[in-house]
């Protein structure tokens, strides 16, 4: 919408030459003439809003998600929509309405899912700041292969609603909106702004001294079988967190292995499926795929896959598959369920009013395209924490032996989010934060 974008930046420069005072445009604008993208799953007035879907490829927003409405009203002037995975349920960002996403650091790699065309424009620097979800990692594993900041906001605090898929059932505890952005400082000026009322629930007013701090450090989730092992650069890289850290700020990261962390991929799976506390079954994909028409089987849409004649992708066939799977152990699910509520009362615990934890942001640097296919739960490491609750940043921590971005997640207890803010603004000022594509 660059026509459109354009006329808005015009209205701006007129409002400046009316000459308000700075502190009452700061105050009513604080995102004045600002460029921001918005993920296509949103709907953003005017533009396409299909989530990668085929049979949604006519669909035009007619209104504005309650947080691009927020942002437009604080000034922030929409460039257009980005690219996700189809229905927003994979970590590649490809579909058969718009086709595939390159990285800007390597065309040849992933931006990840399903914020990857949010998470590849921020760091191509075509946006400055720009609106992502997640229910497994989509707004963290897209940050962390592009190399910029991503933020998980404890759940319930930014509304979700204009959205497709939006959550039901269960899944409205697991599914966030945030902020994703190339400098650190705008995470907490954004989440401000998407939260609106919401944000009297986070202590972001509160001073954070970074030295009181209690730190923990987790290098990987236990050797999950399910899960690649944790790349040598990305242990690395949070070695040098904790190193820093340690000599910088004077204080003691403490090592910790939480067990149940190593079946986080069935925890979360789990709970994904699990009914509500109003006995509500958790909405199925193959609906979503069908999107109110006919349903989709996902055998048969194997087999037209095969033969080229599916409209839909691979990764979306075969999570309609492993859907029907999780259904023929009911048993087995309950105990991962308990399993996942357990966890989430050993992790408060452990992080109380003022711990961090470091975590990385997942096993691997950006894979090549089509590889996710071949190890598909790596996303456990970012999903554990949506079925936990828990805010969670994703920090930049420069690039690889091979130009490719490495990064660390910042998790806290609940409505902690000010601290794992305040982590994420040292981080960039001490490890580069955001690396220009092309630069090295």
């Amino acid at each position: 919408r660059f026509e459109e974008a354009l006329q808005e930046a015009r209205q701006v420069d007129e409002l400046l030459s009316e000459g308000p005072g700075d502190d009452y445009l700061e105050e009513k604008f604080p995102l004045l003439g600002v460029p921001i993208t918005v993920k296509e799953a949103f709907s953003l007035h005017g533009m396409p809003n299909t989530s990668g879907l085929v049979n949604r490829r006519n669909v035009i927003a007619t209104s504005d998600a309650t947080v691009v409405s927020r942002l437009k009203q604080a000034g922030a002037i929409p460039l257009g929509v980005t690219n996700c995975s189809e229905l927003c349920m994979w970590y590649e960002s490809s579909n058969r309405v718009y086709g595939r996403t390159n990285n800007p650091y390597d065309l040849q790699r992933i931006v990840g899912g399903s914020s990857g065309g949010e998470g590849g424009v921020l760091a191509a620097a075509c946006s400055v700041i720009g609106v992502g979800s997640d229910i497994g990692g989509s707004i963290r594993m897209p940050a962390f292969f592009n190399g910029v900041f991503g933020h998980k906001p404890t759940t319930g605090v930014v509304p979700n609603d204009g959205q497709f898929p939006n959550a039901r059932g269960v899944r409205t505890s697991f599914l966030c909106t945030g902020p994703m952005c190339r400098y650190a400082e705008d995470l907490e000026l954004m989440l401000r702004v998407m939260a609106g009322p919401g944000v009297n629930k986070l202590k972001l007013n509160e001073k954070v001294s970074l030295e009181k701090i209690k730190f923990h450090c987790m290098d990987h989730d236990g050797g999950s079988i399910f899960v690649s092992p944790v790349d040598k650069e990305i242990l690395q890289a949070q070695k040098k967190v904790v190193e820093h850290l340690e000599s910088e700020l004077g204080v003691q990261v403490r090592r910790v292995a939480i067990h149940k962390m190593k079946y986080s991929f069935q925890i979360w799976s789990a709970m994904m499926s699990s009914k509500d506390n109003d006995g509500q079954e958790a909405q199925l994909f193959t609906d979503l795929l069908g999107d109110h028409g006919k349903p989709v089987w996902p055998l048969w849409e194997l087999v037209k896959w095969l033969m080229g004649m599916s409209s839909h992708t691979l990764p979306a066939i075969a999570l309609g598959l492993t859907e029907k799977l999780m259904k023929l152990n009911p048993g087995g699910n309950a105990k991962l369920v308990s399993m996942g509520k357990s966890l989430q009362e050993e992790m408060e615990a452990l992080l109380g009013p003022d711990g961090v934890l470091l975590y990385p942001s997942h096993p691997t640097v950006a894979p090549r395209h089509h590889s996710p296919i071949c190890m598909p739960f790596n996303f456990a490491y970012t999903a554990i924490f949506n079925v936990l609750g828990l805010p969670v940043t994703q920090c930049p921590l420069g690039l690889s032996s091979e130009g490719l971005p490495l990064g660390i997640q910042l998790v806290a207890a609940s409505y902690n989010d000010h601290l794992t803010l305040a982590v994420a603004r040292y981080l960039e000022k001490a490890f580069g934060g955001w690396v220009l594509p092309g630069k090295v």
